[in-house]
């Protein structure tokens, strides 16, 4: 077996349990890996230097096919209506078919960490049969510094094969994709799919499992920091604006995706951002468009043209997800430590395409936990194949595929932070506004800036308010630069009955998806709920 790249011996292929491999390359750098990469077909590289590649059948994420191991430490402790079961028995035939699938291969294998705080992170060996995958997941994770490898011991194997087709009756899962995780073994097996983000997330689990019990709350959130250390989270679900509205060239970016909140304030799980590319541009996004024009980012099924390489980020037909990876240093403002203090401010990012919520509210504690929990935003159509019109969706704590635990346990970490600290909740729509999508139009990008500036920097406290008559929370009813109808949201319909019908439809949504969490939150919480207590304004 060859083996090449800065690795510590003692901790090698044979431990883990791989044998017979054509080579394996540790800790390759992005030049020699794009060299591979090219080499093996996995994809171009485009105008401005960025490695593109395609990621096949599956360009998202595949959650069904997500499962954990069942046994001692977590049958009690695991959130088992949104995570698969999976036998230890079952677990070790599939690990072993794994092992098996990957004899005569070349892999790539990266030592990397999970989390820029030294006292709760993890140390990540992730194993790759796909070049371009070993670069995307040394973007995304963090780097050690090379005289950390020659002492590097892994707490948590990742062994990704694409080519592996798991077999649903011989290994109890749901189809040839599979996602594998035995959080008491601590390996995590990732086949039959190419789409890259899946590593990811595998981490992004692990965390979430793990930290609660640190005292940690771990977070599907960007997060900044602006001029005087204060610091602002914001939560959301793809699409919502929690890259965009994070990369603020007046505040530094702690990082875009991942992090934890802790004893010591703030830090990042990840070493690097993936952003969605769909309709970017450098005027709108001019720090993430910069990314994209350089090598070292790695591009998932961007169309671009064949003969200048130029890409076009406005073409949806390979897939509207279409995303960008990149190390955090690509964005000037970036923090160098990944870490910052206490919060002062909590975003929640909603898109609503019904068109009935606010730009800006502000939540009460009780109010920040109920919507937290609710996790709503909603999906268009061509956002999903198949996917007509407009469907809502209520994600638990804005990552409900991400959460090994109750999401309880999460709820109640956030409001006791959100107390120890006193921090300002806020919720902001960047969906529609003057009808639901197709008829309305986007919430201008101007007009959330604006607001969201003035709520980070503690003016929009001073605002005055109204009661919004069907959700219940604060709305500001006028700010310098923004248009005063769009802060009454009703006002910016034609037709006010559609507008109450819309209201009232959603209001009843969240009722209902509300119900199973009832049982867990205090009475506070549960008179949080939207209804309608007076007539539309």
């Amino acid at each position: 077996m060859k083996e090449t790249g800065l690795r510590n011996s003692a901790h090698g292929v044979d431990k883990f349990g791989l044998k017979d491999l054509a080579a394996v390359h540790w800790n390759l750098p992005d030049t020699i890996l794009t060299e591979h990469a090219i080499a093996n077909g996995e994809g171009f590289l485009v105008a401005g230097g960025a490695f593109c590649a395609e990621t096949g059948a599956h360009t998202g994420r595949s959650p069904k096919d997500k499962f954990v191991v069942v046994d001692g430490q977590t049958e009690k402790s695991v959130w088992w209506e949104k995570n698969g079961r999976l036998s230890p028995e079952k677990f070790q035939l599939l690990f072993d078919d794994f092992l098996a699938h990957a004899k005569g291969k070349v892999l790539y294998a990266q030592d990397l960490y999970g989390g820029a705080d030294p006292k709760y992170r993890i140390k990540v060996r992730v194993f790759n049969e796909i070049a371009w995958h070993s670069m995307f997941i040394r973007a995304l994770l963090i780097r050690p510094e090379r005289a950390e490898i020659s002492h590097y011991i892994p707490d948590f194997t990742i062994l990704s094969l694409p080519s592996f087709k798991a077999d649903p009756k011989r290994h109890g899962v749901r189809s040839e994709t599979i996602i594998a995780l035995d959080f008491t073994r601590r390996i995590i097996l990732i086949g039959g799919t190419s789409y890259a983000g899946e590593m990811k997330k595998s981490v992004f689990t692990t965390l979430n499992y793990y930290l609660p019990a640190e005292s940690v709350m771990p977070m599907h959130c960007s997060a900044n920091v602006g001029p005087t250390g204060d610091v602002a989270l914001f939560f959301g679900l793809s699409g919502t604006g929690k890259t965009t509205l994070s990369a603020d060239a007046s505040r530094t970016l702690i990082g875009d995706d991942e992090h934890g909140w802790g004893p010591q304030g703030v830090f990042n799980f990840e070493g690097g951002c993936y952003a969605k590319c769909i309709k970017l541009s450098a005027e709108a996004e001019p720090e993430i468009y910069a990314t994209t024009q350089r090598f070292g980012t790695v591009l998932e099924n961007v169309v671009f043209n064949p003969d200048t390489r130029i890409c076009n980020f406005d073409d949806d037909s390979k897939t509207e997800n279409t995303r960008a990876a990149y190390p955090l240093d690509f964005i000037p403002n970036a923090s160098r430590t990944g870490r910052a203090g206490q919060p002062r401010n909590i975003v929640l990012l909603t898109a609503d395409a019904f068109g009935v919520m606010p730009p800006i509210a502000k939540l009460t504690p009780a109010q920040a936990m109920y919507h937290f929990l609710s996790g709503y935003t909603a999906k268009v159509a061509g956002t999903e194949k198949g996917l007509v019109g407009v469907q809502p969706e209520f994600s638990t704590c804005f990552a409900a595929p991400f959460l090994p635990r109750h999401p309880s346990v999460y709820g109640n970490l956030l409001r006791e932070l959100i107390s120890a600290h006193d921090v300002d909740c806020w919720l902001v729509n960047t969906g529609w506004t003057g009808g639901i999508y197709g008829v309305g139009r986007r919430m201008p990008i101007k007009v959330t800036r604006t607001l969201l500036a003035a709520a980070l920097d503690g003016s929009l406290k001073n605002a005055k308010f109204r009661t919004d008559p069907y959700f219940g929370f604060s709305v500001p009813t006028q700010l310098t630069g923004v248009e005063p109808h769009l802060l009454y949201p009703q006002k910016t319909w034609q037709n006010k009955l559609e507008f109450d019908q819309a209201a009232r439809k959603l209001v009843g949504m969240f009722q209902k998806n509300f119900v199973p969490f009832e049982d867990h939150v205090e009475p506070d919480v549960r008179a949080a709920a939207p209804e309608v207590r007076l007539a539309a304004e």
